[in-house]
């Protein structure tokens, strides 16, 4: 599990639950322990360092087959930086560092396990996009830097998707929207979301793990809502 925000630590809790043979590993910029009674291993990572990838790599090697890896990092607002309601908002620097996070995060961190990857077993990688990187589903506009990044995810594990197709035929490459999620993240956009609409983190876990369950490789590379259903690009 990579990222250990609200999701991701729910995402191993519930994994813990529901395969407690499964070895797990839960990487962080800031890692804590989970608050789980099962072993977790914790590592640091940060997406945004390639030395940091590497040594993730370093660590997992001559592990157990990787089986699962979800991305669940995500940047959409610090003290610094604030979603864009119009034009004049956007800035270079906040375009380059949602990027680097939203859309080259997950790509590289795919690259640097790939020489981990089994061929002979199945593996699935899923990510953590969201509905706002849908281009097809944007009626409202704004939030720039974060719909593009998204975007731009969506479009690169697609398109590894369709490698991956080729050479790890057993591998499945998901998009996820985990749906608005009561988390750090969102905390400052929550007040109009109507509370049925507002999942906790452990819900909004559960929720991915079962889309994630009835996934196969033939469906590898597609966008999907927490409920199951595809979002358009």
């Amino acid at each position: 599990m990579v990222g250990g925000g609200g999701i991701g630590r729910a995402l191993v809790a519930d994994l813990a639950e529901r395969a407690p043979a499964l070895e797990l590993v839960m990487t962080s910029r800031s890692p804590q322990p989970p608050d789980l009674a099962t072993r977790v291993r914790v590592l640091a990572v940060d997406l945004a360092t390639d030395q940091s990838l590497l040594g993730l790599r370093e660590s997992l090697t001559g592990g157990a087959p990787l089986r699962l890896v979800v991305c669940c990092a995500g940047l959409l607002h610090a003290p610094d930086l604030q979603p864009e309601k119009r034009l004049a908002q956007v800035r270079r620097s906040a375009l380059e560092r949602s990027f680097a996070v939203n859309a080259f995060g997950p790509l590289l961190l795919a690259q640097a396990l790939e020489p981990l990857l089994p061929r002979d077993l199945p593996f699935h990688f899923a990510s953590l996009s969201a509905r706002v990187g849908s281009i097809g589903d944007n009626r409202l506009g704004g939030w720039y830097a974060y719909r593009a990044a998204k975007a731009a995810q969506n479009q690169l594990l697609h398109t590894l998707a369709l490698e991956w197709r080729r050479r790890l035929p057993l591998a499945c490459v998901s998009l996820m929207h985990p749906g608005t999620t009561a988390t750090s993240l969102s905390g400052p956009f929550q007040g109009s979301v109507p509370p049925e609409r507002l999942f906790s983190p452990r819900r909004a876990a559960s929720q991915l793990l079962d889309v994630l369950e009835r996934l196969t490789p033939e469906q590898s590379g597609q966008f999907w809502a927490w409920d199951g259903q595809p979002i358009p690009w």
